[in-house]
């Protein structure tokens, strides 16, 4: 298999509810429309901003494939398929490569805390089980441990089909470490918006984010200017962008991007449990206070 090097804006699409909270199936076809318009290089249903740990198996499945079906091969599809439990995260990736995705998401294992060999044997697990080219998702603050660089480096030497990273540790010194590396064919993709441009200055790839979901156009616009090198452009986009990448953690993710989306008609603010509307209605104040300095225009679909 040849490593393709995955580069750009991926969004990490939010899974919007009926007030009843269920799988609003239309209005996540509206946003997979905005996305793709604006010109995103690619979608990422069922990760953490698609609230997949309340998802039902069945639901997860379903998200996946209208997503597929939906994007008709405009841009790659990138599944979130990753689980604390190795034999479920290989059936949901899997299925998610009979649907048709282009490639995989696996998320660090949450709560039981394995060690370097432990994620080494799991990640290798499930990348043996399918042949489609697979992400890793570093985030200790959500899954309680770090993946560490010599265990990705192994991992990308051993499995053909581990051809990129999503960086989340927080550390930029780790994530430098990963570029320098310079893993033939691997991309280094960060999971903050707030720290692209500076992965990007160090070598890096691009950004699975959370703010495209409202500003699709914006942030892929400063992504690629960052990556054909002109930095002054990307930095006045950054600059502009800044108070809403903060914004949308003011408290957990996706709580603020799913409040803001629901201002401009994308969605409804709904949850699902134990995730809950914004708590602090200064939160709200200040997340509306971003948005109208933005003066967003939202097309509709």
């Amino acid at each position: 298999m040849n490593k393709r090097q995955f580069s750009g804006v991926y969004t990490a699409l939010i899974t919007p509810f009926t007030h009843s909270s269920l799988v609003d199936e239309e209005a996540l076809a509206r946003i997979i429309e905005y996305q793709i318009h604006a010109g995103v290089d690619g979608l990422v249903p069922c990760g953490t901003t698609g609230e997949s740990p309340t998802l039902s198996h069945n639901e997860h499945d379903r998200v996946i494939a209208l997503t597929v079906i939906q994007t008709r091969g405009r841009v790659p599809v990138i599944a979130g398929t990753g689980s604390n439990a190795t034999s479920e995260a290989i059936r949901l990736s899997q299925h998610a490569q009979d649907s048709g995705v282009d490639a995989l998401l696996l998320v660090n294992p949450y709560y039981n805390k394995p060690t370097q060999k432990g994620l080494y044997l799991h990640f290798k697990a499930i990348a043996d089980s399918v042949t489609i080219p697979c992400i890793l998702y570093n985030i200790k603050g959500r899954t309680g441990v770090n993946l560490e660089t010599a265990t990705l480096v192994r991992l990308a030497n051993d499995c053909q089909n581990i051809v990129a990273v999503k960086e989340a540790s927080g550390s930029i010194v780790q994530i430098r470490d990963v570029i320098s590396r310079k893993l033939p064919g691997f991309s280094v993709l960060s999971g903050d918006d707030g720290i692209t441009l500076d992965l990007i200055e160090s070598g890096g790839h691009g950004v699975v984010s959370v703010a495209s979901n409202l500003l699709p156009k914006q942030v892929a616009d400063m992504v690629r200017f960052a990556l054909a090198k002109d930095f002054n452009a990307a930095r006045e986009i950054e600059q502009r962008l800044a108070p809403f990448f903060e914004a949308c953690f003011l408290e957990t993710n996706p709580i603020p991007i799913k409040t803001a989306m629901a201002r401009y008609g994308l969605c409804n603010e709904t949850f699902r449990l134990p995730l809950c509307s914004l708590e602090d209605e200064s939160h709200r104040t200040r997340l509306y206070d971003v948005l109208d300095s933005l003066h967003l225009v939202v097309p509709k679909f």
